[in-house]
């Protein structure tokens, strides 16, 4: 890795002291060309020397959109730039999202293996997406339960013989559809009372004999969310 400016943007003191250590002992390739505790220090210090890279901390002042919103303008203002994360927000998944959308080249989370000469050599490189360990698990984690999900969704699709039509159908309920609505809806072929036969069939599939008593829509929507038939996560209507 070649030799490069970095500015970091921190506002707790003793933590900004650990990372300037951090670049000091583990990646002497780093001039450090300033540090930053709030917005208005790091425009001034843009306005006297544009960096290389920019170690940012999300929560500065108690707010963690203002991270975001930095992040944002460095890359519509000095694409050359490269911007890593560096967070102690490492709950917050939501706003790991958001700052990536801003445009951060990655994330790495203050705790577990934090900052090292890897990550930073990765970013410099042009890496896109460059994480910590303590990151990469969370993702990880989410990744198997996405594609666990999917398999148990397709098993029960061939199990309990879903067609189109019938996950149409359930999605629609769960997104609070009548079957007056439903039977509205394009490219759905069925009136109310064929939708109606088309529930009894679908109770009588996902329900064993001595539990189909007395179910309604909603337990069968509760029943098809639970066998991964409809995915939660992706409730959408066809009309939208």
């Amino acid at each position: 890795m070649e030799n490069f400016k970095v500015i970091i943007v921190e506002d707790v003191k003793l933590e900004l002291k650990g990372t300037e250590e951090i670049f000091r002992s583990d990646i002497p390739e780093a001039q450090i060309i300033g540090t930053a505790q709030n917005e208005s220090e790091l425009w001034k210090l843009f306005r006297v020397e544009v960096p290389d890279l920019l170690l940012l901390d999300l929560g500065l002042g108690g707010s963690t959109t203002v991270g975001v919103e930095i992040c944002r303008q460095v890359r519509n203002r000095y694409p050359q730039t490269h911007v890593l994360i560096f967070t102690g927000e490492i709950l917050n998944e939501q706003l790991w999202v958001e700052v990536l959308n801003a445009g951060a080249d990655g994330i790495i989370l203050k705790t577990g293996e934090m900052l090292t000469h890897t990550d930073v050599s990765n970013v410099m490189s042009g890496k896109r997406l460059v994480f910590n360990q303590p990151i990469l698990e969370k993702i990880i984690a989410r990744f198997k339960n996405s594609v666990l999900g999917e398999s148990q969704r397709g098993d029960a699709v061939i199990d309990y013989d879903i067609d189109e039509y019938d996950e149409r159908f359930l999605r629609h309920l769960a997104l609070g559809y009548t079957k007056d609505m439903i039977a509205q809806l394009k490219g759905m072929p069925f009136g109310v009372k064929s939708l109606e036969k088309r529930q009894t069939e679908l109770i009588n599939r996902l329900f064993s004999p001595s539990e189909r008593t007395g179910v309604n829509a909603t337990r069968l929507v509760v029943r098809a969310l639970q066998l991964r038939i409809i995915d939660l996560d992706n409730l959408k209507s066809d009309d939208e």
